[in-house]
């Protein structure tokens, strides 16, 4: 019998499963916002306020965002995880990626609830 150690942090399935739904979630969300924009007549300022001035929508595209900062995080993770492989440097590409998606959801915020 062999005696299988089972080391790491086991992000594997759970990344994965998390990387599909946040995929499927954000197609959801743009056909919907095409299907809308699809069906206007003429694009301007002011269909775009109303759109954007609607309570559910806003709450949905910020939900949009966060789960496309999370699918980045860990497309981003992966991929420095795969090749860098100095640990100094992979520290470093980590705290700047984690630091940038943070900026971008205060900035999503600020611009979603800052009209």
């Amino acid at each position: 019998m062999v005696n299988r150690v089972v080391t790491g942090a086991h992000y594997g399935l759970r990344d994965w499963l998390t990387q599909r739904i946040t995929a499927v979630l954000m197609a959801a969300y743009l056909v919907a916002l095409a299907g809308y924009l699809l069906i206007q007549p003429y694009l301007d300022y002011d269909v775009w306020t109303a759109l954007f001035s609607n309570q559910i929508v806003r709450t949905v595209t910020l939900l949009f965002l966060l789960g496309m900062f999370y699918h980045a995080w860990v497309g981003m993770r992966d991929i420095v995880m795969d090749y860098v492989k100095l640990a100094g440097v992979r520290l470093v590409i980590h705290v700047l990626v984690i630091l940038a998606l943070i900026l971008y959801a205060i900035w999503s915020v600020e611009i979603l609830w800052g009209m």
